[in-house]
């Protein structure tokens, strides 16, 4: 006796994986359609809302550096005056 055990076969619907692949694919060009639409309008209201600024984001990025260096300077400045001072005082 020489019984033959066969695997168990997969029997796929083709036409369902092909339905299938159809729809994602679908599916993804319309989700990257709405991507595109959504950065386009969130891209013009930034482009829209720079052209109303009265100063332009690179002069006050400008603007803003040449306050962080000058307070700094200062910065330094008021701790050596005060580092001096307590040295002055305490050779005396």
């Amino acid at each position: 006796m020489n019984h033959h055990h066969s695997q168990p076969k997969l029997d796929i619907d083709r036409r369902l994986v092909t339905t299938g692949a159809v729809l994602t694919a679908a599916g993804a060009v319309v989700a990257f359609s709405g991507m595109a639409i959504a950065a386009f309008a969130v891209f013009s209201a930034g482009r829209r809302m720079i052209r109303a600024m009265d100063v332009p984001p690179s002069q006050q990025a400008a603007m803003k550096w040449r306050q962080a260096k000058e307070a700094s300077l200062a910065g330094v400045q008021a701790w050596q005056s005060a580092s001096d001072a307590q040295n002055g005082s305490l050779s005396r």
